[in-house]
């Protein structure tokens, strides 16, 4: 991957979106939501603190999968390495699954 994310950004993968509902209804892509579940693909080198000049080690590394907020994150499209991707702070990262 050809994106290095800065300070404490991470890189997420969505998941994808279900296209039926859970009754066997066919939802069309103006109605679906996008989901708030992802793979963590690259992680910054932490949050730089000012007054030590010391980095903040990230809670999260490569290859979680973590709940993030709905607003998180701005999408960015890569179709020749990655594909569609968010870039967003850890502080928007709800939980780690599992």
């Amino acid at each position: 991957m050809n994106l290095k994310p800065l300070n404490d950004r991470i890189i997420i993968r969505r998941e994808a979106s279900n296209d039926k509902s859970a009754g066997g209804i066919i939802i069309p892509d103006a109605a679906k939501q996008k989901p708030q579940r992802g793979t963590i693909l690259a992680v910054g080198p932490g949050k730089l603190n000012k007054k030590t000049g010391e980095r903040i080690p990230l809670d999260v590394k490569v290859g979680d999968v973590v709940l993030f907020t709905s607003w998180a994150g701005d999408e960015f499209k890569d179709k020749k390495s990655v594909g569609e991707v968010l870039i967003m702070h850890q502080d928007d990262v709800m939980a780690i699954i599992g």
